[in-house]
């Protein structure tokens, strides 16, 4: 019998909209953190955090390697949000685009665990996830890191070719590709890299990509 089928799904821009207050809040809550923790002003923090997100993919690899910031209090410190309800945008098909999936559910994120958890229960389909790995499941080695996947497919027993990627992040879908899944692209640009399987504006469409996906 084939082994069954898993959805790898990313969390912030694909199952929901972070661009609008999410994304916002999490920046201007990281800077704080460096003025805090690290004495600098407004302007240097924020400068220091651009160049940490550029150089390691995630700013708190950065203050982790040359501050030794403890990476939980970093996490629950700077993905604290007080109105959260107001903050998630999403489609509200999501449950019932899940329901025709075949196959297991999981997400894969680089946000902790107690933010990701509270986003799928605010949108209501937390149920239909067998497993959230986090940033804190990986390790702290965040995507596109090759790790981060392995460390998905290690703890729950998943094989890379029966797996499906859907992600907003074409640099994340690369490694996913490179390990023999196949990649689901949630974006509206026109061009459609090579390692790129199926390109869908919204994962609503997923169920009516199937055939396409070969599986």
């Amino acid at each position: 019998m084939p082994t069954k089928l898993s959805w790898v799904f990313d969390l912030d821009n694909t199952l929901h909209n972070a661009s609008p207050h999410i994304f916002p809040h999490i920046s201007r809550s990281m800077t704080a953190y460096l003025q805090r923790h690290l004495r600098l002003t407004e302007e240097d923090a924020g400068k220091l955090r651009a160049h940490y997100w550029r150089s390691y993919g995630a700013t708190l690899l950065g203050m982790m390697r040359h501050h030794g910031t403890d990476p939980a209090h970093f996490l629950r410190e700077t993905h604290a949000f007080p109105d959260l309800s107001n903050m998630v945008v999403y489609e509200r098909g999501l449950a019932a685009m899940l329901r025709r999936l075949p196959g297991r559910k999981l997400v894969l994120s680089n946000a902790p665990r107690h933010y990701a958890r509270a986003v799928l229960q605010m949108m209501g389909i937390d149920g239909y996830f067998d497993a959230v790995h986090c940033i804190e499941s990986t390790g702290y080695r965040p995507k596109p890191s090759l790790a981060a996947f392995h460390s998905l497919l290690r703890a729950h027993g998943l094989i890379a070719a029966r797996c499906v990627m859907v992600e907003d992040s074409r640099e994340n879908l690369r490694p996913a590709k490179r390990l023999g899944m196949k990649t689901v692209w949630v974006t509206r640009e026109a061009r459609t890299p090579a390692y790129v399987d199926v390109k869908t504006a919204s994962v609503l469409a997923l169920p009516r990509l199937l055939g396409r996906l070969e599986l």
